[in-house]
Parts: structure tokens; C-alpha cells; sequence
């Protein structure tokens, strides 16, 4: 059953230019030593893209006929391979426009990314790659528009927390049915909990393979896991994808360099650099973002001509610890004005972008709840301590940059709860009057917390004490959302 439901934002059209640079991409074409191909077919993982500009995007795939194998390796030899690439403008290849070889190799986990660039803006592309005689499934993408030009409407889809042993991955496979011009993964992609260790009532419908993943070798085969599913693979298919991380793609609730509990602390550093290194090698990433051992740069803006700019944001790498422990509580020591939850360094960043953009919607794409969930009817402040109620003054912080750059349309999209959501953005959180600026609209799981339920009313009992909160349902699936010059509108999938 699939549930819609419509919130409508309403504006006035806001015009403006700025120019955004890109540089094609020329990629390494050398002869090298690599290694005949495989007699087994290696993209059982499929295809991917992300990260369109006006010009191009990324294009991704990874080598593993044996996808499962435990050593991580996708069952490929330790040695390089050739693999080639195209670029159409149509789904049946007669019209090639780019074309390349790259190199790949088990230093790089077999992935391979090229940053295609040279192409038309705001144009649909077809792509695929060969490995010796094989041939991967084709993929779409998309380029951004000019970056002056404003476009009549983008259809974009958000979507978190898929547990692959919670359900089926249906939900993209409807995503990918609308083929949206842009997909929006807000964290949880994979989970990291070993079989039955992360259980739903009634039983998991299918079991993770191998331990709890803290080795690179683990990452890898846990990944490749996920992507051997045909509705993730199709999701990936039929859209360029921005991507972020939240907690489980390394260890639930880590914060910065701690991990969620003390016995996890011994080697924490090292997983959390296996775990950044497995990601970047499986997501349709730039270069920008190749990890340096447990660093990786994630957050960044990409521009939609006029029409949007979305910022995507890290809310794990850079936070204080959680305060009071990781539950919810009335914790006045989480309201300490230096504690920040994206870190100082990226409030000041997203400041900055807020202070330069010219679109007409400002889209933060993060990934835990943005907005007041007071628990109890009491007096007290009963919240949770790791999303943003964990850390009110870095909230306040980034609502007074809105303020201060005269942001005229923020719109904040969240994953995380396992539960669709809709929130007002207020100027004062303690004040359930004061003047909404913008709204959050949150996704439920893809699958996370298995099958859910609804209520006839859209309420949640939270409401009566959290004016902000407008809309809930515990139903799974995804967002879909329309985007044009005088209005944001959502459906809940």
C-alpha cells in the first residue's frame, strides 16, 4: 500500500544570477599491465552517478563477480584492470558524446569513478562500462542546469536507513519507477550490526553476512551485500545521487572520534578510516572526497541553476559528543553555547554558503531531526540527545544565519527516525509562536524498524507539546518531492 501525502510551500519568484565553474575531467589513459578479464560477470553491483554540474557528473561501478567473497575482494584477482566507459545521449547508445578507459585495481577495491565532464547542461545521459567482454547494465543521469537559468520545476526523491535484513528494498524500486531528475540519500545506506544482533518483531526476513563490520574487508563485503539488491541497483540506475553519511555506516551514534560505547573505543579510529575508505569506494563520490585515513570531506553544495542550491551536510565527523548519555532527557548541560553538532568549521561554512546563494530555495540535505521533539507534557525538556535538541545553541546558530543572509526559502530534509515527519522551522524554539521561517520535512526508513502503521489524522501525541510538528506516519518509503520557482511540494511515499 502506498500512502501520499502534500504539504505545499508558497513564494514568491526571487531572480538573480551567479556563475559556477567546472573543468572537464581528463582521465588517465596509459597503458598498463592489467589483467585479462574475468570469465564471471563482475557488475553484479551495478551502476551509479552522482555529483551533477552544469557540465557532467560521476560515474561509478565496482568489479566483483563474486560479490560476497569475505576477504572483501568481490572475488577479483590482486591485480589491475582495464575498464571502459561511455556516455550517450540516448538509452541505446547511438550516440556516444564522451568515451574513456580507466584503471582500477585492489587499492582502489576494484570501484571505479570518472568524473565525466564536457556534457550539456541540464540535459538526461545514458552510461555504461566494459570489462573485456562484459558489459554492465546502462545507467541515467542527469546535468545540472546553467547556472544562471531558472528552471521550470526539478523532481527530486530523498530516502534513508535501509536495514537489509529489516524488508525488502521495494520502496526503490517505486523511487526508481519515477525516475526522478535527482536522488537525496540522507544516511543509514547500510547497517553495521552482525545477523540477528538488529531484530524486528516476527523475525528478519533476510540475514546480513559476516561479523559486525570494523575491518575494511568487513565494509566492503557488507556493501557489496547491499548493492546486489535489483531495487537498489535500479534506484541507482535511473538518477544522479547526492550522498551523505550518518551514523551506522561506522558504529550507531558515533560522535567525532568516540564510538557509541567504551568497549568500542580500542581501534575506533581505524574502523571509522575502514569504514570512510569502503564508502567512498561504493558511493558515486568525487575525488574531493577520497578519504585521508579517517578524514573524508562530505559536505558541499551543489547548485540547480536558480531554482535551488542543496547543501548537504556531515553530522557525525565534526559533533561534541552527545550530552548525558545518547537517550532523551532534560539535559542542561547539552544547551553549552560551544557545543556544536556540524562543528564550528561547517557552521561557518553554511553561513557563508547562506550569505552567497541567489536560488530561490536554500535545501539542507542532513541527517538527523532539525526541529523540537519534546517527549513529555511536563515542564521539563525531555529531548533526545543526538539529533539537533541535543545541541539547541549550534541550532540557533545556523537559524540566525538564515536570518542574517535573508535566506528567503530554507527547507531542511531529514532522515534518521525510521517515521515521515513534517516540522515548521521556527525563529525561537522555546516559543511556539514566534515566526516560522522555513520547514523540515523528514523521510521514513526504506526499511529500517520493518513494516510500520499509519493513523487516519497524521498527528503524533508529541504534537500537543511541540507546536512545530504538523504531520507523522510510521509507514515506510521515501519522499518525493517537486520543486518550482513558486512552490516545494512533498509527497510521502
Amino acid at each position: 500500500m502506498e500512502t501520499s501525502r502534500r504539504i505545499l510551500l508558497k513564494t514568491g519568484l526571487v531572480t538573480g544570477g551567479a556563475a559556477l565553474a567546472a573543468t572537464p575531467v581528463l582521465l588517465d589513459q596509459r597503458p598498463s599491465a592489467a589483467a585479462p578479464p574475468t570469465r564471471t560477470d563482475p557488475f553484479t553491483l551495478g551502476v551509479a552517478s552522482g555529483d551533477p554540474l552544469p557540465d557532467g557528473f560521476v560515474i561509478w561501478t565496482r568489479l566483483a563477480p563474486d560479490p560476497l567473497a569475505d576477504d572483501g575482494a568481490g572475488g577479483m584477482p590482486s591485480r589491475h584492470q582495464q575498464v571502459g566507459w561511455q556516455v550517450a545521449t540516448d538509452a541505446r547508445f547511438t550516440d556516444v558524446v564522451r568515451a574513456g578507459s580507466v584503471r582500477t585495481g585492489p587499492e582502489l577495491g576494484h570501484a571505479v569513478h570518472v568524473e565525466v565532464g564536457g556534457l550539456l547542461p541540464g540535459r538526461e545521459y545514458f552510461y555504461r562500462f566494459r570489462a573485456g567482454r562484459h558489459l554492465s547494465p546502462s545507467g541515467r543521469s542527469v546535468t545540472a542546469p546553467d547556472p544562471r537559468s531558472m528552471p521550470a520545476s526539478l523532481s527530486m526523491a530523498f530516502a534513508s536507513c535501509s536495514q537489509f535484513e529489516h524488508g525488502w528494498f521495494s520502496a526503490y524500486g517505486r523511487l526508481a519507477e519515477e525516475r526522478p531528475d535527482l536522488v537525496l540519500h540522507l544516511g543509514d545506506y547500510q547497517y553495521e550490526y552482525k545477523a540477528d544482533s538488529y531484530t524486528i518483531p516476527g523475525g528478519n526476513v533476510r540475514d546480513h553476512r559476516g561479523p559486525e563490520t570494523v575491518s575494511l574487508a568487513g565494509y566492503r563485503q557488507r556493501l557489496a551485500q547491499y548493492k546486489t539488491d535489483p531495487d537498489l541497483q535500479a534506484a541507482h540506475a535511473a538518477a544522479p545521487w547526492l550522498v551523505v553519511f550518518d551514523d551506522h555506516e561506522v558504529d550507531n551514534n558515533w560522535a567525532d572520534e568516540i564510538a557509541e560505547n567504551a568497549a568500542s573505543q580500542p581501534g575506533f579510529m581505524d574502523r571509522r578510516a575502514a569504514a570512510f575508505r569502503a564508502y567512498y569506494e561504493n558511493m558515486p563520490l568525487r575525488r574531493t572526497s577520497v578519504p585521508a585515513g579517517p578524514d573524508l570531506q562530505l559536505y558541499r553544495s551543489v547548485q540547480w541553476g536558480q531554482l535551488a542550491s542543496f547543501h548537504m551536510l556531515d553530522t557525525r565527523q565534526y559533533r561534541d559528543d552527545q550530552a548525558c548519555g545518547d537517550g532523551y532527557d532534560d539535559c542542561p548541560p547539552a544547551a553549552a553555547p560551544e557545543r556544536s553538532l556540524p562543528g564550528t568549521t561547517q557552521e561557518a561554512w553554511l553561513a557563508e554558503r547562506f550569505a552567497a546563494s541567489t536560488q530561490t530555495w536554500d535545501v539542507l540535505g542532513q541527517q538527523v531531526f532539525f526541529g523540537r521533539r519534546d517527549s513529555t507534557a511536563t515542564p521539563d525538556n525531555t529531548v533526545s540527545m543526538d539529533p539537533w535538541d541535543g545541541y539547541p545553541a549550534s541550532r540557533d546558530r545556523v537559524v540566525r544565519s538564515w536570518v542574517d543572509a535573508g535566506v528567503r526559502n530554507p527547507v531542511v530534509l531529514t532522515g534518521d527516525v525510521h517515521a515521515h515527519w513534517g516540522s515548521d522551522v521556527l525563529t525561537d524554539w522555546t516559543d511556539g509562536s514566534s515566526p516560522v521561517l522555513g520547514s523540515e520535512f523528514v523521510c521514513s526508513s526504506i526499511t529500517s524498524g520493518g513494516d510500520g502503521y499509519d493513523k487516519a489524522d497524521g498527528t503524533h501525541p508529541w504534537a500537543a507539546q511541540n507546536p512545530n510538528l504538523t504531520f507523522w506516519t510510521n509507514l515506510r518509503g521515501y519522499v518525493s518531492t517537486t520543486i518550482t520557482p513558486t512552490s516545494f511540494t512533498a509527497d510521502y511515499r
